[in-house]
């Protein structure tokens, strides 16, 4: 029986395998498959339709305590609750939820699963027809319009066009109601409207009656509703806005296209889609619901807090972009956030949601990974061929083979039989090792995991709320985890202690793949939505879907942070995410395959997820399918060297692509791309920081720095590191030469050459794209910090001294940061680290210390580099406080570059240099 066994798991992983090599659409349902789709979307189709939808006036209560309402649907009587709550001192964070009144069955709520603790709404009474100084409510129909202080037209409305659908809980036998007992008190109140309209043949509540509204099927699956429908659904329309922006993940444009009547609504259900299509609104791995609206003066977003199935349709017009978010199930409950610019938006959704974990120094260097390394030999060659080849890298990765037969959390006996000394080997050079551990569980008797999971009655139930759920993965016959529960996720986090995963060390971190979750024999890739979450509630799979893969995302990540008694950060990639996933570790953008359209769907990708939180992102460098020609290798590269997550990986059947096995000059144009990462470590690891102050990502849309010029809004094929970097990837084969736009009114320089362009900005400019690089751009004004030396890992940097380079602008001035700490534990967290602010006035270069927590006084200054100037100095001091001035060794180049070599200071003191 064990043989047959073995042998129909070997056949349908064979089939599984072969069958994704593209993606199969028929495994995925589109809009007219999914009932409440249709509703929602033919409902909004209705040209001659009316809200039913009004707010009770007698029943308003506006107090310290916000606002509060009674709302009745007209056509079936039923009864809701709203409240509008302000979560920001100038009411600029407004969170309004609607809800059923008397409910038959409690809906779930995400709020303690995403909102941070401790953010509460603020009082503010207003004497005014504004709730907060900003929201009016419009009774019959309910509405909502959202305004900027002083205005007289509203920046977002909210049923505006009269979408708002809220499907409430009943019993199959109740489903003839014409009205609900419970609008009795209300049958005088001129508002309430109660009586039902037999004769309205459009009645939404008429088109419920539909068979999908109880049960479903698709591809051999069926999907009991015994609560009948339930989803919600709002229209927004952001006013002035042409371009809106956000709701990952999508292979799709960075500005978000017309859906109604174009295509599929873009969908937010995360699913295990192989080899995704490009220029697609289908869903893929993660979910954010965060859409954000940017015009002159104005940005503007919608954050709409549902983890169940949501689908967003989008129409553009002249006077702005229509929204309509719809979901299977939850309340209505959603934030409006907005400023006068997009960086704003990004502090007030980190407010909400969390900001971005300062990841560890080594995790923003570059990964080497693949499908699989196959035994510690073949690690060990890796490792060294790296080394020979004079490759950086700071992390090797083992994929699903290292295991004793898929059981993870174990090493296989034979291929890895010391993993600690492995690991122990990688460590010694500065580097560290990823395992990785998927939350599907074998089903084997003799597999501990199992056996203490399946005891303590931690797995998801069947429909029937009492046997435990098995589906089909790598393993077989795996298990589920019931991440819903916190004892179930405390479960999981006591598993990577050291006496638990055997052979682990604190130099080995963790890889959450297959989390969406991915069930291959389930509907769509993944579980059946009538699974029951017992352990956290008795809540139903559709509630809480898009929440799986953050839970466990984020108790793999406690589990690593309390292993130690040293407080190390722990690093932990995940492929499913959802709101809030940005404080736990960084994310990938899935199988990828390698052609050149899937770099080139790289940037945009990576900039949704950016501008929606999920600030440490990266695509699979090569791309995880297929064998790339070796042009394209080298061009994702170079580009994969300014993405925040820079990882190389490929399929089990793809050709080994490590970067020494290609003949010359292959291995030494990816050795300059990976340099090219290194020597900027130091200034990714201040914008990293400074993005868990303001929420801002470092790689970012140009438009976050130049949000006046409308010709960046639609800008998807460059990007900006930081405030100071403009990068261009060449996503292209036998490109030599590409556009470029360059923004603002300061001066650029070709950040390879550091030559000026000597032309005014904004402009577009046509630049070279020789193979040994792509066009990168540093902005006139900016001061970047960066290490020159060229080592095996950044660990072995930690000591080197830095290089400054000062770009000048127009006023020759200039300014820039660098942010130092022990680049591995918490204590930052604790004040223990160093922060530099950087000038250049006056032809004076000054470095103040702003914040001392951390001694990095042995560190120095190697050079110091001023681009710009337009006469050479004749000498150049050094003042320091209660020392005499110095004279410094320096050097000028035609091209109007000065350099100071080793000035006799270190990095984090107090000087001054005078030109």
């Amino acid at each position: 029986m064990v043989g047959l066994n073995k042998l129909i798991l070997v056949l349908f992983l064979l089939i599984f395998i072969n069958s994704i090599l593209s993606v199969d659409r028929n495994r995925f349902k589109k809009c007219d498959q999914i009932g409440f789709c249709k509703r929602n979307r033919d409902y909004a189709s209705q040209t001659d339709k009316l809200s039913p939808y009004t707010l009770i006036s007698n029943s308003i209560d506006r107090s310290v305590s916000g606002y509060r309402a009674d709302v009745i649907n007209k056509e079936n009587n039923h009864l809701f609750n709203l409240q509008i709550s302000n979560y920001d001192e100038e009411g600029k964070i407004v969170r309004v939820t609607l809800s059923e009144k008397n409910p038959i069955r409690t809906r779930f709520d995400s709020s303690d699963d995403v909102i941070l603790d401790g953010v509460q709404h603020i009082d503010k009474i207003d004497n005014n027809q504004l709730i907060f100084g900003n929201t009016k409510v419009n009774t019959n129909p309910l509405s909502f319009e959202f305004y900027n202080k002083g205005e007289s037209s509203p920046f977002l409305t909210a049923n505006g066009k009269g979408l708002l659908q809220f499907e409430h809980y009943r019993n199959k036998d109740d489903n003839n109601e014409q009205k609900n007992n419970d609008t009795d008190n209300n049958k005088n109140d001129d508002d309430a409207h109660l009586i039902y309209d037999n004769n309205n043949d459009n009645s939404v509540y008429k088109k419920m009656n539909d068979e999908d509204a109880w049960e479903e099927n698709f591809s051999g699956h069926n999907d009991k509703k015994p609560f009948g429908p339930s989803s919600v659904g709002l229209d927004f329309t952001f006013n002035g806005a042409k371009h809106v922006y956000g709701i990952p993940e999508h292979a799709s444009s960075f500005s978000l296209k017309t859906t109604v009547g174009e295509t599929d609504p873009y969908r937010l259900y995360n699913l295990d889609v192989f080899e995704y299509e490009l220029d697609e609104t289908m869903a893929l791995y993660g979910s954010v619901p965060l859409m954000i609206g940017h015009h002159k003066g104005q940005t503007s977003a919608v954050f709409w807090l549902n983890p169940s199935e949501t689908w967003i349709d989008i129409e553009h017009e002249e006077e702005g972009t229509h929204s309509h978010w719809f979901s299977e199930s939850g309340n209505i409950d959603f934030f409006i956030l907005f400023g006068e610019s997009p960086k704003d938006i990004m502090r007030q959704y980190a407010s909400l949601t969390g900001f971005s974990m300062l990841p560890p120094y080594f995790s923003i260097a570059y990964h080497q990974c693949r499908w699989n390394y196959m035994d510690m030999d073949d690690v060990k060659f890796v490792d060294s061929q790296f080394d020979e080849f004079d490759l950086p890298y700071d992390v090797i990765w083992l994929d699903i083979e290292h295991t004793d037969g898929k059981k993870y959390f174990t090493w296989d006996p034979k291929k890895f039989s010391e993993p600690e000394k492995m690991i122990n080997n990688i460590a010694s050079k500065g580097r560290k090792m990823v395992t990785i551990v998927d939350p599907h569980i074998k089903r084997d008797s003799g597999y501990y995991i199992h056996k203490n999971a399946e005891e303590n009655e931690l797995y998801v139930k069947k429909e029937n709320g009492k046997d435990d759920y098995d589906g089909w993965c790598w393993p077989g016959s795996s298990m589920y985890l019931d991440f819903s529960a916190e004892h179930v996720r405390d479960w999981w986090s006591e598993q990577f202690d050291y006496s638990n995963y055997i052979g682990s060390t604190p130099d080995l971190f963790i890889w959450n793949d297959m989390n969406e979750p991915s069930v291959f024999n389930g509907p769509e890739v993944t579980m059946s939505k009538d699974l029951v979450h017992k352990e956290g509630g008795n809540w139903e799979h559709r509630e809480i879907h898009n929440l799986f893969g953050k839970w466990v995302h984020q108790s793999t990540a406690k589990g690593l942070s309390i292993r130690d008694e040293v407080n190390r950060r722990p690093f932990v990639l995940s492929r499913a995410f959802f709101s809030g996933s940005q404080q736990y570790g960084a994310i990938w953008t899935g199988d990828n395959a390698a052609e050149w359209g899937h770099l080139q769907a790289a940037q945009p990708m990576l900039l949704s997820l950016s501008v929606a939180g999920i600030s440490f992102c990266g695509a699979d460098v090569g791309g995880f399918f297929g064998d790339p020609e070796t042009e394209l290798l080298e061009r994702w590269y170079q580009a994969g060297a300014y993405q925040p997550f820079f990882r190389g990986h490929g399929h089990l059947d793809t050709k080994r692509r490590e970067p020494y096995l290609f003949d010359e000059p292959t291995p030494t144009i990816i050795r300059k791309a990976l340099r090219s990462r290194y020597r900027l470590l130091p200034y990714w690891y201040t914008l990293f920081y400074e993005s868990t102050k303001t929420g801002v990502p470092p790689m970012r849309p140009l438009f976050f720095e130049y949000p006046e010029d409308e010709y960046t809004y639609n800008m998807e094929n460059q990007f900006l590191v930081g405030s100071s970097l403009l990068v261009k990837p060449i996503v292209e084969k036998n490109r030599n030469s590409v556009h470029v736009y360059l923004p603002g009114n300061q001066p650029w320089y070709n950040y390879n050459t550091l030559t000026k362009i000597e032309q005014s900005s904004p402009q577009n400019i046509i630049t070279e794209a020789p193979r040994e690089y792509i066009p990168v751009f540093l902005r006139g004004g900016s001061i970047l910090p960066r290490k020159d030396r060229p080592r095996r890992s950044s660990t072995q940097m930690a000591s080197d001294p830095f290089t400054i380079v000062i770009a000048l602008d127009n006023d020759f001035s200039a300014e820039g940061s660098l942010y130092i700490d022990d680049g591995f534990s918490f204590d930052y967290q604790q004040n223990k680290y160093s922060y530099q602010s950087f000038t250049y006035k006056s032809r004076t270069f000054s470095s103040r210390n702003i914040a001392n927590g951390y001694d990095c006084s042995l560190i120095g200054v190697e050079r110091i580099v001023i681009i710009g100037l337009l006469q050479n100095p004749q000498s150049i001091k050094l003042q320091q406080e209660n020392e005499p001035p110095i004279l410094l060794n320096f050097f000028k180049y035609d091209n109007n570059i000065t350099i100071i070599k080793k000035p006799p200071v270190s990095i984090c003191s107090d000087y001054d240099i005078l030109l």
